[in-house]
């Protein structure tokens, strides 16, 4: 068997589609995440990737963070790039809240975390943590989005880096088999599939995404968040989804929820 990995897809606060996709790899998926070499992403996915990895029991933790975070954005005048409002820093609390002390030694060679150089424009797979901190520091990297999410960018080994699903918004690693995970519709794993979804494809930072006046709703709802009962809709559907490719594939189980 080819080797299999589990990458998500850049989405702003669409993660809770990945949070959904998770919990359902977690309670009906056993069997193929244990058979998953390696797990990337980008943005909100490189969180969601690490969360499965290092620490698959905090998923409801990190369920409640991002509906609470979501709000507290959403609260602001003009979003997270209201001035005055920190958005790494709430970010980095919700982190530091649910990574365990070893997640980086857990990460090492299995996660694959897509970050920007600034200098450069170029595109990086980090994938070696010397320590939680340089965990954190890539994951918040991955997740800055210039003026949006402030104006000081996260430094890490004497650069500057931003949000990696500028440059690779899905990674896909170069052996065996990647299944891919996105909250837009398009040519990936696990995805929303419309109705009358357009044959117009374009790609974006390495990801294939359908034209579609769906995905430009979710870009907006990716940048600014929605009310509390929409974000429930999108976990649900990413939980549905993943279950639908599952079965598709034949990786469905029952009630198979174990901690990996």
């Amino acid at each position: 068997m080819h080797p299999l990995n589990l990458s998500f897809a850049a989405c702003g606060f669409l993660g809770i589609y990945h949070l959904g996709a998770a919990t359902a790899f977690l309670k009906h998926g056993q069997n193929m995440l244990k058979t998953v070499k390696a797990f990337a992403g980008a943005s909100s996915g490189s969180l969601v990737a690490t969360l499965l990895l290092t620490a698959p029991d905090k998923t409801k933790e990190c369920q409640t963070f991002t509906y609470k975070f979501a709000e507290e954005v959403r609260n602001q005048t003009f979003g997270a790039a209201t001035p005055g409002y920190d958005f790494i820093n709430s970010l980095r609390a919700g982190i530091e809240s649910i990574l365990p002390s070893n997640a980086h030694e857990v990460a090492e060679n299995r996660l694959f975390v897509s970050i920007t150089n600034i200098r450069t424009r170029e595109n990086y797979l980090v994938s070696n943590f010397a320590s939680r901190e340089d965990l954190i520091k890539v994951l918040l990297a991955s997740s800055f989005v210039p003026v949006y999410a402030g104006i000081k960018a996260v430094e890490y080994k004497g650069e500057k880096w931003m949000d990696g699903g500028l440059t690779n918004r899905l990674p896909v690693l170069p052996w065996g088999r990647t299944v891919t995970v996105s909250p837009f519709s398009g040519r990936m794993d696990v995805c929303p599939q419309d109705n009358g979804m357009s044959k117009l494809h374009f790609t974006l930072a390495q990801q294939d995404t359908t034209i579609s006046l769906a995905n430009l709703e979710r870009l907006n709802h990716a940048l600014f968040p929605p009310k509390r009962e929409k974000m429930e809709s999108l976990f649900q559907n990413g939980f549905n989804d993943t279950v639908l490719f599952l079965l598709k594939e034949n990786w469905f189980e029952q009630n198979s929820e174990k901690q990996l």
